[in-house]
């Protein structure tokens, strides 16, 4: 099962539906892609919440004025095509309002950290 789709696609359908918040099962990667879904203003707010074994995460969702704040996403890198980019080769996701999600030795970062950094990695998405 793809969690990172699972997550994006999770969120845009709720955001979609009107909803105010999502609570999904937790994981470290899940709450690393939600806090730069966090920092980029796509989402309000990324908490853990629950005791082991069944700690959830709950992410606050974001409106613009009524309209969803992720207004797409697109799941890059996938379970069975993997798909990695050199420093050099990274672009901006749509003109700029957008945000890719790599994978680094690093950690989780967006487009213009990994570019920065000089970092390649896994593109695993994009955000817009």
């Amino acid at each position: 099962m793809d969690i990172i789709a699972d997550l994006l696609i999770q969120i845009k359908n709720a955001q979609q539906a009107g909803r105010a918040a999502v609570v999904l099962p937790f994981s470290k990667l899940k709450l690393a892609l939600a806090k730069i879904l966090e920092k980029e203003g796509f989402v309000g707010s990324v908490e853990k919440k629950g005791a082991k074994p069944k700690e959830k995460l709950e992410i606050t969702l974001k409106y613009d004025q009524g309209l969803p704040a992720i207004q797409g996403v697109k799941r890059i890198s996938k379970l069975g095509r993997r798909l990695y980019i050199q420093a050099d080769k990274i672009r901006s996701v749509r003109q700029g309002y957008g945000v890719a999600i790599i994978s680094t030795s690093q950690g989780l970062m967006t487009d213009k950290e990994a570019r920065r950094k000089k970092l390649g990695g896994e593109y695993l998405c994009e955000v817009w």
